[in-house]
């Protein structure tokens, strides 16, 4: 039965489900910066008149941004709290949509995609939103991660479209613009609501020189640094796979012959069913643990990217890309969630921060991947193949840690 302090602190009070309501609609509009340029990008590569591979690159440096921004800006929710960062990311998504939306050439692009976007953008309403959301929540701490992180989704599943309509009917530069202005007008004033700090007993303050605290040096019965290691390079093996769909769908639908807007729809049902796959996980995580979801979550995904080499019709992809995003949508919060189970409490917001960066670069990594080998190849099969691949070497590597998890009493959460 949880104290009578700890609901006057407010763990699990009415106050932390609003807040968590704050959080998901915080990463919606920030999730903006990372779906929009899927949605533009054939307009952008006949705009400048580059190959794929180089269009998709607007994606990887944002993806990379991404990754990068979200190491810093947990570390700058851990010290400071998370207003900060999300206030800097309303600028960030601001000034990059802008800039974007009026750059001369597809370098301007992609730089305002990977500096101001991604590393200053998109990240701040990210790792830091997901690292605070664990220090309000303890029963229900899966179930609270994967509706914060269905923020995530639920930017795919609603700004593909919105994006593509007026791209459709105003032109792609004029939409970048409107995409910047409402971005600082939404998200400065809810970054207010999140002024309140955690609980005390939520947060263990760690010296800064303390790189293993007491009770996390060897989690697993391995080095924290190399469960850290084995983490990231899970995550970025599961996001290479993960990519190859989300990025590549509406071109991919456009090479098919079924135009631009049937792929955008198709992204947006995609990660739509994944807010169904993360609340799902969300509920089974909290009974059966980060571990055994994540290789669940890893098993299914490499079924549903296998689905994609038979079936290459209108109707089928639609079903095929809706199984992708139920299947898939409960593995990145896994990797928070086994964070917090496995690591200190006042060393989330970095751990995680670093973390969810592995899981970006894998989809930097696996979106310019899957363009270049459309740009060899002159189709996607391989590129679905190589996704197959990498998503097999993440479920070596989760399987591994699962098994060592169960040879330690206690280590299974």
């Amino acid at each position: 039965m949880r104290s009578l302090a700890g609901a006057h602190d407010g763990i699990e009070s009415r106050y932390a489900w609003v807040r968590l309501a704050v959080s998901l609609l915080l990463m919606t509009i920030g999730g903006s910066g990372m779906y929009s340029v899927t949605v533009v990008l054939p307009r952008v590569q006949a705009e400048f008149g580059v190959t794929r591979g180089d269009a998709s690159l607007a994606y990887t440096l944002t993806m990379i941004g991404f990754g990068i921004g979200g190491i810093v800006m947990g570390r700058a929710a851990d010290r400071f709290g998370v207003v900060w960062p999300v206030a800097v990311g309303a600028l960030g998504l601001g000034a990059g949509f802008v800039t974007a939306g009026l750059s001369a050439s597809i370098w301007g692009f992609c730089a305002a995609q990977g500096l101001l976007i991604g590393l200053m953008g998109t990240s701040a309403t990210f790792a830091p939103l997901v690292a605070d959301t664990t220090r309000w929540f303890d029963r229900r701490r899966g179930m609270a991660l994967a509706i914060c992180m269905s923020g995530n989704y639920t930017a795919g599943a609603v700004w593909p479209p919105v994006m593509q309509y007026f791209i459709d009917n105003v032109g792609w530069r004029q939409t970048y613009v409107g995409m910047g202005l409402f971005c600082m007008a939404s998200m400065l004033p809810l970054a207010l609501f999140l002024r309140r700090q955690p609980p005390a007993h939520a947060v263990v303050v760690v010296p800064a020189h303390d790189a293993a605290p007491t009770g996390s040096a060897r989690p697993l019965g391995l080095r924290m640094g190399a469960m850290l290691a084995l983490l990231c390079v899970a995550g970025v093996s599961c996001c290479v796979a993960m990519s190859m769909p989300q990025v590549h769908i509406v071109a991919y639908c456009g090479d098919l012959g079924f135009g631009a807007a049937r792929g955008a729809e198709m992204l947006s049902l995609m990660l739509g069913m994944g807010v169904v796959s993360r609340l799902l996980s969300g509920a089974i995580s909290d009974r059966i643990g980060g571990l055994r979801t994540l290789l669940l979550g890893s098993v299914l995904q490499g079924i549903a990217l296998l689905l994609f080499l038979p079936f290459d019709g209108l109707v089928s992809l639609y079903v095929v890309a809706g199984l992708f995003g139920l299947f898939q949508g409960g593995i990145v919060p896994s990797y928070a969630l086994i964070v917090r189970e496995y690591f200190s409490p006042g060393q989330v917001g970095g751990v995680v921060g670093m973390v969810l960066m592995a899981t970006l670069l894998g989809m930097a990594l696996g979106g310019w991947m899957s363009g270049a080998v459309f740009d060899l190849t002159g189709s996607y099969r391989a590129a679905f193949i190589n996704g197959i691949a990498w998503n097999l070497l993440n479920l070596s590597i989760v399987g591994w840690l699962l098994y060592r998890a169960r040879a330690i009493p206690g280590a299974l959460r």
